[in-house]
């Protein structure tokens, strides 16, 4: 016998057979999605890399947004 599951409502959750859960458009949604979190991933570090220039990003110029910002509030 399996154990009744409840929602956060404490309304009685219906059981789903397992064979019918999984199917093949799951398991293809998912291998499309990784796939495109990580061709979307690998594009992004690569963008990166090729417009990359170190005196941009730096400290001194987050310090002055910082307080460019407080300065306006």
């Amino acid at each position: 016998m399996s154990q009744s599951a409840f929602d956060p409502f404490g309304e009685p959750v219906p059981a789903i057979d397992p064979s019918i859960a999984s199917g093949r458009a799951s398991k293809w949604l998912k291998t499309a999605g990784t796939s495109m979190f990580w061709v979307l991933v690998i594009g992004i570090v690569l963008a990166r890399a090729v417009y990359f220039e170190p005196g941009v990003f730096s400290f001194e110029h987050a310090v002055a947004w910082a307080q460019g910002l407080f300065a306006a509030l």
